[in-house]
């Protein structure tokens, strides 16, 4: 199946997409995607090319990018808060001469600093799906135009130097959607949260692509506003909420439990989900947080808790079509329970990274994408995170895995988030510093979260530094933003402005 051939999953009476007052049948969905796919062809628009897609969340996200894909084009999601500089970038990268974006977007001096002159032509995505008068008919894809053929480029955060861009599948994506319904069952009468970002890949696929599979219902949220999302989770009477893990924190202190009553799944994703988070949601709401984790380079879910079994701590077990290991720096398996590098093989797997050849085959050698996440699995098959490879503390050659500590640090009354990081230490080569916040009109005091965490870890684990912030900054994604933590701490310390 491709991507496009999703719209034809519903009953054509039936309510496509919600978005604020408008209600969009499957039968009207159909007829706009074929609005957006003619104005493309008629704007040169051809089989292969790449289009970008720079804005918020609406249904007409859901007409120009399936407009794009259903002509064998490609497209390519662009975080709406990057600067003009770094959309710049990735449409250079990308060869992607057409955008649609929600406001006019001033890239000439961009692209010249690049020193690139290839043409950029904007579309309003307000007009994408508007039906125009004598436009040819764009025929139809050629029969030699497959499922593995690309359907987009999901360029990642880029943890150092520029971001890559990871190519995926017409297949890649629909056997992701399969693999998640395999877990969470979706009937037709579901109404599923879409207030993650379309441009990411965990927001795309679950919460735009996973309802249109299952002919159920999409209610579409431009943003996460806590009084605005409580109240379309109540009045739309939503069933599966797709959110990350700082959301489930709003939610629990903000929200009644009747303004959850509906609510059968919660999956989170997107950043580690802290035992102490989970505890609090279930106790108010009676509903179990199914945590996920997955990757940009696989569509991007990996592995998912089965609704009503939880296990403290896991993000779930192994999908249908994929195979796992878990194996050391030699690529070695571990036996179970040890910590090692998580690799997987299967149908949503990347194609690659565009125009990276190299790092392609690094990523993916041996057949299998190497995630750079260490876990370990148990006996059941429950996987559990240790951290990312490059997280990981090395103190007087020890292993420190920033998120264990942070489990513990979590479990402290009055805690309300934290982030564990390694800093410079002239010593031991590296120390862990804690940031942390404080829960409103409580207080923490470090002597005796020092005196707790001496009692459940061992001395090494145990942070240097404690650094009280009003609060942690977080990406866009909604993950805590440790490398802009770490970068003011250091601009900080190197002023003399940072305090113990």
């Amino acid at each position: 199946m491709f991507v496009h051939e999703l719209v034809a999953q519903g009953k054509p009476d039936a309510i496509a997409i919600v978005d604020h007052d408008r209600r969009i049948t499957y039968a009207a969905l159909t007829e706009l995607v074929k609005n957006c796919r003619n104005k493309l062809y008629a704007a040169g628009v051809r089989q292969g090319d790449r289009v970008a897609i720079f804005s918020r969340n609406s249904a007409e996200y859901i007409y120009a990018y399936l407009g794009i894909v259903s002509l064998g084009a490609i497209a390519v999601p662009i975080n709406f808060q990057l600067s003009s500089r770094e959309i710049a970038y990735i449409l250079k990268d990308a060869g992607a001469k057409h955008i649609f974006t929600y406001q006019p977007l001033d890239l000439v001096d961009a692209m010249a600093h690049l020193r690139c002159d290839m043409p950029v032509y904007q579309h309003d995505i307000r007009e994408c799906g508007v039906l125009a008068d004598n436009l040819p008919e764009a025929p139809a894809l050629s029969a030699q135009f497959d499922e593995d053929n690309p359907a987009c480029i999901i360029y990642t955060s880029g943890t150092t130097g520029n971001p890559k861009g990871a190519v995926l599948s017409h297949h890649n994506l629909v056997i992701n959607v399969r693999q998640h319904l395999s877990v969470v069952p979706c009937e037709t009468d579901d109404h599923i949260l879409c207030v993650l970002p379309m441009y990411h890949a965990f927001g795309w696929t679950l919460s735009a692509l996973y309802p249109l599979y299952c002919g159920a219902c999409m209610v579409i949220l431009d943003a996460f506003t806590p009084k605005e999302t409580i109240t379309v989770i109540r009045e739309e009477q939503i069933t599966h909420l797709y959110i990350v893990p700082s959301i489930c924190s709003l939610l629990t202190k903000l929200a009644k439990p009747e303004d959850m009553a509906s609510v059968k799944y919660v999956i989170s994703g997107g950043a580690p989900l802290p035992v102490q988070i989970e505890k609090e949601f279930n106790a108010k709401f009676g509903v179990d947080i199914s945590e996920g984790y997955g990757l940009s380079e696989a569509a991007p879910l990996v592995t998912l808790t089965k609704p009503g079994y939880p296990v403290a701590g896991s993000i779930g077990t192994g999908l249908p079509y994929l195979e796992y290991k878990i194996v050391d720096a030699q690529g070695d398996p571990v036996p179970v329970g040890e910590p090692g590098e998580l690799v997987i093989r299967g149908g949503n797997v990347m194609l690659g990274y565009w125009n990276l050849p190299d790092v392609t085959s690094d990523v993916l050698r041996g057949g299998w994408l190497h995630t750079a996440d260490v876990m370990r699995v148990d006996e059941n098959g429950y996987y559990f995170i240790i951290d990312r490879i490059k997280d990981m503390i090395i103190s007087m050659g020890e292993n420190i895995y920033p998120r264990e500590v942070e489990e513990l640090i979590y479990q402290f009354p009055g805690i309300d988030e934290c982030a564990v990081i390694g800093i410079n230490d002239k010593i031991r080569g590296q120390a862990g510093a804690c940031f942390y916040s404080v829960r409103e009109g409580q207080t923490v005091e470090i002597r005796a979260l020092k005196k707790f965490l001496q009692k459940n870890l061992a001395l090494f684990k145990i942070p240097r530094e404690f650094h009280l912030l009003d609060k942690l900054p977080r990406t866009t994604t909604g993950k805590i933003a440790k490398r802009q933590i770490l970068k003011e701490f250091e601009e900080a310390k190197a002023a003399g402005k940072t305090e113990k």
